[in-house]
């Protein structure tokens, strides 16, 4: 008997050469730029394999110390093992500081390739038993696997979070399948390797409270003690050992280093940005106008724990008062997911979660617009709505990233890399939603030709000139500035990004849009963050010279 077009073995084949694909272009990045993630990594593999379990988290050797979850202190472990084969001096502790031999560039490279598998395998798994066609599946693979933010932060700047991603797609695609139990047991596995994704944590909590812990008390009772047991075994198996050490302290010190202050080094474009700005702008208008101000220094972090800088006019955001911002934030997605928790919604809902701990969370990573900008790939086709959302918030998501490439050789790549992304989006976008004409039942009854039209793909005359504008400001600070202006007003292509990111405010209707019950993911991530994209990961220290 003939299998059906959609087939899982069909579509199990399928997903191999986009991968494949992604994989030539990985292995062609392989001797470009590195940031000093690679060393910090480097380091976790000596960390992990010259030291006892009990040193690992207070080991002071290097600056880059072990500070992820000991489910990713034991994946550097596994990789030691390799590690010390082929480059012994890679895994020493002392010898190998800074140690950067080819053999170690390509150890480290190919591990991130082929961690990925993971991600490839949750693509898949997302779509295979949705009811996309084989082009559908292969957008969504092609959104996901070929995204230019994985090739940037993971292929060229050095991380790992294609496979932490697969991570947390195969939890989603457990919990749309309905298996909330599998679900719930990945993403606790997925907050012992990366502790920074627990923003969607109280989604997870309320979902699974209310659509697997339901069918009475006894049962719902049962239930909610049987996926506790299985977080707490996950927990107990990633912690219990340095618990039993003693080394409690010093994993939690190392985990959450507030210290390090409100912004990352290259800060995230988010809310905070915004009150930084408004303090610095407040303390040099009132220095101004005779008060005794101290105007803030130019950092608010150097991403180091203890360097940063007070608020000179603001009161101090402290990771307590960012917390509670963040809940709040989340909070009409949880009362959405209590009231209707539908599986198909889950990957909206973490999703949002995410973009609302991007936007108001404390030392926030520029790359943590991953987070919830793959998740949504797997929502862009649903609807036109979704798809013109997605479109935008991908592009100035990944736009965002260009400053972690900052050498020359690099800039071509990350072009090419974001053009080829908008030219699959728009051709694969417009390919599924194409103009469309429908005659009406009472235009066919009189004999009149009244038809209406849905339109095709499009974003609008504000994402157009948005995309446009950004594309002038772009060719400007980087070409056209230093032909025109010479060395006069340096930071003027940083004020055209300011104008011009600011006129994308916040659209108010579009959240209430969301908190109403009318919700597309895609349009309130997009919303909240066009506005905050604005500083584009502009450095503070060079923010600070606008004043």
């Amino acid at each position: 008997m003939e299998k059906p077009p959609n087939s899982s073995h069909q579509i199990g084949g399928g997903i191999w050469w986009p991968a494949l694909v992604a994989t030539v272009v990985k292995l062609l990045l392989i001797p470009a730029y590195r940031s000093t993630d690679f060393e910090v990594h480097r380091n976790w593999l000596a960390i992990t394999h010259s030291l006892p379990l009990s040193r690992w988290y207070s080991d002071t050797t290097s600056q880059w110390t072990l500070d992820y979850p000991p489910f990713f202190a034991y994946f550097e472990k596994f990789l030691s093992f390799f590690a010390s084969r082929v480059d012994p001096t890679m895994t020493h502790l002392h010898h190998g500081l800074n140690y950067a031999s080819e053999r170690t560039i390509l150890f480290q490279r190919l591990s991130v390739t082929l961690s990925d598998s993971i991600l490839v395998y949750s693509a898949y798994r997302l779509t295979r038993n949705r009811n996309f066609s084989s082009f559908e599946r292969f957008l969504i693979w092609a959104l996901v696997i070929w995204s230019p933010g994985l090739f940037i932060v993971d292929h060229l700047h050095f991380q790992y979070n294609g496979f932490l991603l697969g991570m947390l797609l195969l939890s989603i695609s457990f919990l749309e399948e309905g298996k909330d139990l599998v679900g719930g047991f990945f993403f606790a596995v997925l907050l012992c390797f990366k502790h920074l994704f627990a923003v969607a944590a109280p989604v997870y909590f309320v979902y699974l409270f209310r659509h697997y812990c339901k069918g009475g008390l006894v049962k719902g009772f049962g239930r909610l003690v049987l996926i506790g047991s299985v977080v707490l075994v996950v927990f107990a198996a990633a912690y219990g050992p340095f618990l039993y050490y003693g080394q409690m302290q010093e994993v939690l010190r190392r985990m959450f280093p507030f210290g390090r202050g409100l912004c990352h080094a290259y800060w995230a474009p988010n809310f905070w940005v915004f009150y930084i700005m408004l303090d610095k702008f407040l303390a040099f208008l009132l220095v101004k106008l005779g008060f005794n101000i101290q105007p803030p220094k130019a950092s608010f972090t150097g991403g180091l724990v203890g360097d940063s800088s007070p608020f000179a006019v603001l009161p101090t955001i402290t990771p307590l008062i960012t917390f509670i911002t963040v809940l709040l934030a989340i909070s009409p997605c949880l009362v959405k997911a209590w009231r209707n928790p539908q599986p198909r919604m889950v990957s909206k809902w973490v999703s949002y979660a995410y973009t609302c701990g991007f936007l108001f969370g404390w030392h926030v990573h520029e790359k943590a617009s991953l987070h919830f900008v793959i998740p949504l790939a797997s929502t862009a086709l649903k609807s036109m709505e979704d798809a013109k959302h997605y479109f935008f918030l991908s592009i100035v998501s990944f736009y965002s990233l260009f400053p972690l490439l900052f050498e020359a050789q690099e800039y071509p790549i990350k072009v090419v890399l974001l053009l080829l992304h908008a030219v699959l989006m728009f051709f694969g976008f417009s390919s599924r939603f194409p103009a469309r004409s429908a005659t009406t039942a009472g235009a066919l009854v009189k004999g009149r030709d009244n038809t209406s039209e849905t339109p095709a793909f499009h974003i609008g005359w504000f994402g157009k000139s948005y995309l446009f504008g950004l594309l002038f400001v772009e060719i400007w600070g980087q070409f056209l500035h230093h032909m025109v202006l010479g060395d006069r007003l340096p930071f003027l292509p940083l004020m055209m990004k300011l104008v011009l990111y600011l006129e994308a405010d916040v659209e108010q209707a579009e959240i209430q849009n969301y908190t109403m019950g009318r919700f597309s993911a895609g349009k309130v991530a997009c919303s909240a963050v066009r506005i905050d994209f604005c500083y584009v990961f502009v450095p503070v220290s060079e923010t600070a010279e606008l004043g």
